[in-house]
């Protein structure tokens, strides 16, 4: 059964961190001054703890919500929190209202009957009714998304309630880029989005500027199928040039310089790009299965690796299209396309067993489309 954020018990605040934030303000009745840590042990401790406990433990002092919104507080957490992946779904319900839902991938993966699924809210500047909201891509929590396919993007964390709606990208086309990509410049500490028109044309914004500059185009003669996927300080995208050949197109974040991969099987001949593991992953389907490549080492080509075979589900009507998550003990969540409408089913496929399971947790609503993302402080 679906367990909303509203309803079961609230994760509890630990006895010593609770005492701490009342001594910041008072004392007992006794005069004698209540049990403390030291101040600087608190981030180390703070840093390992869920989002859901930091926004409460935020609302009880100062010192607290001062430590926790720090931006270097903000990476610290990130950094140890790799392991919480959240999915997002994007749903349409019949009266045709756009929804959004989120769970963690532990809940979904799990054998329990019990999962979690709580419905999010956008802010009101994207609110999401009769209207067409984009989730494009993700990158350290931040949702890159377009509002109404009319080349409005915005910036969105959910686990923080931030927001930040960007100026248009200049780009031809009526200003509407054809795929947005965003990811991060080790080199200059920030975050940027790449906006490729239907002429590719590409503009990079970076955030805190709130300007898009251009940049040199992709050669007209290549064809870009999906937005860009972030890994490894590069955006990559799954191209073809005139003569049909099919190759990897990888931006360089810092040097914004384009380079050519290859892929994994030179049979190859339509696939997806995605991110698991912290590696480049290329999901090749077909009638019967899709294959799962990895690039162990990113720009190694020699080090590409089949990892799995996902078969298709038989006589339902959906094409294994790729994996949004794979475990540690090696099941992974895998989004299947509807061949007869636009809309996805979502299956964990056990890769020990080679057993496909649907989880319970999808609803009624049309399911048109997944992310998957680590919850963050990072400020868009």
């Amino acid at each position: 059964m679906a367990q909303g954020s509203s309803d079961g018990e609230e994760d509890p605040i630990p006895n010593d961190i609770f005492l701490t934030c009342q001594s910041c303000t008072a004392e007992t009745t006794t005069g004698i001054q209540l049990p403390t840590l030291p101040f600087d042990v608190l981030p180390e401790i703070l840093c390992r703890l869920p989002m859901k406990l930091l926004g409460q433990l935020r609302c009880l002092c100062k010192s607290f919500n001062s430590l926790i919104s720090d931006p270097k507080f903000a990476k610290k957490h990130l950094q140890l929190s790799t392991k919480r992946h959240h999915l997002m779904l994007t749903c349409l319900s019949i009266t045709s209202e756009w929804l959004l839902y989120e769970s963690p991938i532990s809940s979904i993966l799990s054998t329990s009957t019990v999962f979690t699924q709580t419905q999010l809210y956008p802010p009101n500047s994207i609110r999401i009714r009769r209207n067409y909201v984009d989730l494009t891509c993700s990158c350290d929590g931040i949702f890159c998304g377009e509002l109404n396919l009319l080349g409005c993007y915005f910036l969105w964390n959910p686990s923080i309630r931030k927001f930040k709606l960007l100026p248009p990208s200049g780009n031809s086309c009526e200003g509407h880029p054809f795929f947005i990509s965003f990811g991060y410049d080790h080199f200059i500490d920030n975050y940027k989005l790449i906006s490729v028109s239907t002429k590719n044309e590409v503009s990079v914004y970076t955030l805190g500027t709130d300007y898009w500059t251009r940049i040199e185009d992709i050669p007209n003669n290549y064809h870009i199928h999906h937005s860009g996927t972030f890994v490894s300080g590069t955006v990559n995208w799954f191209a073809m040039d005139d003569s049909s050949m099919h190759f990897i197109l990888s931006l360089d974040l810092v040097k914004e310089s384009y380079q050519h991969l290859l892929l994994p099987n030179s049979k190859i001949d339509w696939s997806m790009l995605g991110l698991v593991r912290g590696c480049l992953c290329v999901f090749a389907s077909s009638d019967m299965y899709m294959d799962v490549w990895i690039m162990k080492e990113y720009g190694d080509q020699e080090s590409w690796t089949k990892l799995y075979i996902v078969p298709n589900i038989q006589d339902q009507g959906v094409k294994a299209y790729k994996a949004l998550y794979i475990s540690d003990d090696d099941q992974l969540l895998v989004e299947f396309k509807k061949l007869q409408s636009n809309s996805i089913k979502l299956v964990v496929y056990d890769s020990k067993t080679g057993t496909l399971n649907i989880p319970e947790f999808q609803n009624n609503y049309k399911q048109v489309a997944s992310n998957v993302y680590i919850e963050s402080l990072i400020s868009p």
